[in-house]
């Protein structure tokens, strides 16, 4: 097709415009060609302009600066025969021809020389002007205009041409899934006759598939938000049979932004398409469809082990074997596997078909919330400018920059049974010790006179007090004997010389863990069984640290975090390491003379507790109580229609996992909620523990994890104030709301009243400078 333009100016100035547009080049061969060819239509733009123009003037110059300024490719011409001959061996888009000097040549002869052609459409006259702005405003209005529209009518017939050639099946259908279009693939796949198709709705799914109505609402939810989806699922022919399709549809979306149409290509799925979709899956945002061919993959790959027979053998059988293999594989694909977050989202997709606009909008926000992977970590944009409470965020709930490097920490070696002191009775207890410990079931217990009096070794003797009050002995059928050589040997393997990671801390969380469970509340939702676990995995939940956090091992490329991928680095070793000082020796064995069974589940719910004590997920497990426990909880209390609605809440395995991970947390960083003494020391002997950090992290040339402690410039009660609002206060407001601890929540507005006035003081230290 071809556009002619002519313009009759004033002083006899005429031009002439020539537009046209041309076929594809290369051949479109399939279907998944015309994907392409609206893309390419909206990206069109004029490559080539000619200017037949006797001689060199203002005008042209205007108009061949216009060609550069709009990114026109452009020729210049000065007599009819070589215009002609440009014009056919280049194929230009717009021609101007100069008709001020019919001297030189008639301009309008030359128009009729183009429109011999048989690619011309009309003559448009223009008034001269050698403005460049003016130019370039013509050139663009005449692209943007009939020349794209003339494109797009011409491109029509070389997609439909693709359509009716390629060997996909291609169904066109309008937004209410009328048909408009079939291709002859089609025609062939699914039996009919396009006459028998244009104007009517075809429903595919047969009726007797159990899944077709779930298959049918996922692929309208998603299809009708503008997105592709693609699958498998069998398909009705005419003929009555069904035929398994690999079908992928597209939403086309027309002016205003409205989906207009749907394209949907279609291939049999069958074994001899295995080649061309081999480790194919299929992938969507909301749900996955795995084809077969991924697992023909596998099948493939175990065949002599799964059946052998089916390889080996020639009989009669191994057909049918094969067939029943085949179609118990198809029916697994034409299922949509779910999750729980994913049928979340299919509500809610669901949901928003019938919603106002507004409603609809807020839901998609929703769901962009529920695909991020951090959903429970909360936001520091108010925090952008207090350091610490970011150092403290990216020094625990973080691996570091995971930057590997030739430094190595080194943890100190397992002692052996032979190093250990001669483990005491509980009849043996000093009786100074046996006094402290008779305060062990009030929450003011001072666990650091107990360190002091023992020599550092409190855990094993506040180990045999606790343990003996909830039974664990008897629990686990073993001696005292054992249960004290294995405290003495958990003991052992804590780090003395950490000033807070070390056996007082573990004998402290004990502590806390034990002051828990007696709680009426904690008591009445968890069985002996996890009593016995939360024990143990206090006892042990920091054996063997090293004093440094997982950033810092990540870092410097240490072997434990090596081994652990960079993932919970510490509290995976505790946890293993645990176990194998366990097991390793009989005299120590805790475990030993229980059944498999009951080894198994305890061994599960302990690693669980101490995993729990890993600060990436914090915000994950206080979420999940408070949403989980203490809003059904607070909702049954507030109507008083079931007394027994609370202990069901409670008692349901999956909230007992809850509970359990909850009380560890609580008993881990209980520190703001003791007596302020022991708080203020606490909060010393961790500083300490985070200023040796940076002074190795400086040393070694490692990133620093956390700059705000510096042991020169840091500010103790700023770092404490961060970490009670960052961490502590809405967790044990949750642990609070459950298991009622007035006086520890008394203990922490008095702790954090104490930091305050500090802070305020612009005291950095522990206590505020003494008066002179």
């Amino acid at each position: 097709m071809f556009y002619v333009s002519y313009f009759y100016a004033s002083r006899t100035y005429v031009l002439f415009f020539a537009y046209f547009t041309f076929g594809f080049v290369h051949q479109l061969q399939t279907a998944e060609n015309v994907r392409g060819i609206s893309d390419h239509l909206r990206s069109l733009s004029l490559s080539q302009v000619l200017l037949v123009f006797a001689k060199e003037d203002g005008q042209s110059d205007a108009f061949w600066w216009a060609c550069d300024r709009a990114g026109f490719r452009c020729n210049i011409t000065r007599t009819p025969e070589s215009t002609i001959e440009c014009f056919l061996d280049k194929s230009h888009e717009i021609v101007v021809i100069d008709g001020r000097h019919s001297r030189y040549f008639e301009a309008e002869a030359v128009c009729r020389l183009i429109r011999a052609t048989k690619l011309y459409m009309s003559i448009k006259s223009y008034v001269e002007n050698s403005s460049v702005s003016a130019c370039y405003n013509e050139l663009l209005q005449i692209e943007h205009g009939e020349v794209r529209c003339q494109f797009k009518l011409r491109a029509c017939n070389s997609v439909f041409t693709a359509l009716d050639h390629c060997q996909e099946a291609v169904e066109i259908t309008s937004e209410d899934h009328v048909i408009q279009y079939v291709n002859p693939a089609f025609e062939c796949m699914m039996g009919y006759h396009k006459g028998e198709l244009i104007g009517k709705e075809l429903m595919e799914l047969p009726k007797s598939d159990k899944n077709r109505a779930d298959l049918l609402d996922t692929i309208n939810t998603c299809i009708k938000k503008g997105k592709e989806w693609q699958g498998i699922y069998y398909a009705r022919r005419k003929s009555g049979d069904s035929i398994q399709q690999h079908v992928k549809i597209t939403p086309v979306i027309g002016q205003g932004g409205k989906i207009r149409h749907f394209v949907s290509i279609k291939r049999p799925h069958s074994d001899n398409n295995k080649q061309s979709y081999l480790g194919h899956i299929v992938r969507h945002p909301d749900f996955f469809i795995f084809p077969e061919s991924h697992s023909l993959r596998h099948r493939d790959r175990r065949k002599e082990s799964v059946d052998t027979r089916s390889i080996s053998s020639r009989g009669s059988d191994a057909p049918s074997l094969q067939n029943r293999r085949y179609s118990s594989v198809a029916r697994i694909h034409s299922m949509t596997i779910e999750a729980p977050i994913t049928k979340v989202i299919n509500i809610i997709n669901a949901a928003q078909e019938s919603s106002p606009v507004s409603v609809a909008e807020a839901l998609d926000r929703v769901l962009e919330i529920l695909r991020t992977t951090e959903l429970y970590s909360p936001q520091l944009a108010s925090k952008e400018d207090d350091p610490h409470t970011n150092d403290l965020v990216g020094g625990l709930m973080s691996d570091g920059l995971r930057r590997l490097s030739g430094n190595e920490y080194v943890f100190s070696k397992n002692l052996s049974q032979s190093q250990l002191a001669i483990p005491v009775t509980l009849n043996d207890i000093p009786p100074a010790i046996a006094e402290m410990l008779d305060d062990e079931d009030q929450w003011e217990f001072n666990i650091l006179e107990l360190e002091a009096a023992t020599c550092k070794r409190p855990l094993t003797y506040l180990g045999l007090k606790v343990f003996a009050q909830f039974g664990v002995c008897e629990f686990l059928s073993c001696s005292e004997a054992t249960l004290r050589c294995w405290l003495q040997v958990i003991e052992a393997n804590y780090h003395a010389s950490n000033s807070y990671h070390n056996s007082t801390h573990a004998a402290d969380v004990l502590h806390a863990t034990a002051y828990f469970l007696r709680k009426e509340k904690v008591k009445g939702s968890l069985d002996q069984l996890d009593e016995v676990a939360a024990l143990i995995a206090a006892t042990v939940h920091d054996v063997d640290h090293p004093g440094r956090t997982n950033s810092f091992l990540c870092n410097a490329g240490s072997e434990l975090a090596i081994l652990y991928n960079d993932t919970a680095v510490l509290e995976s070793h505790h946890a293993a390491l645990a176990f194998q000082l366990t097991v390793r020796d009989s005299k120590s064995n805790i475990f030993k003379n229980i059944d498999r069974t009951q080894f198994r589940t305890l061994r599960q719910a302990i690693i669980d507790m101490v995993l729990a004590t890993e600060m990436t997920r914090h915000f994950e497990h206080v979420n999940k109580f408070a949403n989980s426990i203490n809003k059904p909880m607070a909702a049954i209390e507030d109507e008083g229609s079931d007394s027994e609605g609370p202990a069901s809440i409670r008692n349901s395995p999956e909230n007992r996992l809850l509970i359990k991970r909850m009380m560890i947390k609580c008993a881990d960083v209980a520190n703001p909620c003791r007596p302020l003494e022991l708080c203020i020391e606490w909060a010393g002997r961790i500083s300490e523990e985070y200023f040796a950090q940076t002074d190795e992290e400086k040393r070694q040339g490692l990133p620093v994890v956390m700059p705000v402690f510096d042991r020169n410039t840091c500010s103790i009660p700023k770092s404490q104030i961060s970490f009670i609002d960052y961490f502590i206060t809405d967790m044990f407001d949750a642990w609070d709301a459950f298991a009622s601890l007035p006086g520890l929540m008394e203990h922490l507005s008095e702790n954090y009243k104490y930091w305050k006035g500090l802070d305020d003081m612009k005291c950095k230290s522990l206590r505020p400078a003494p008066l002179p």
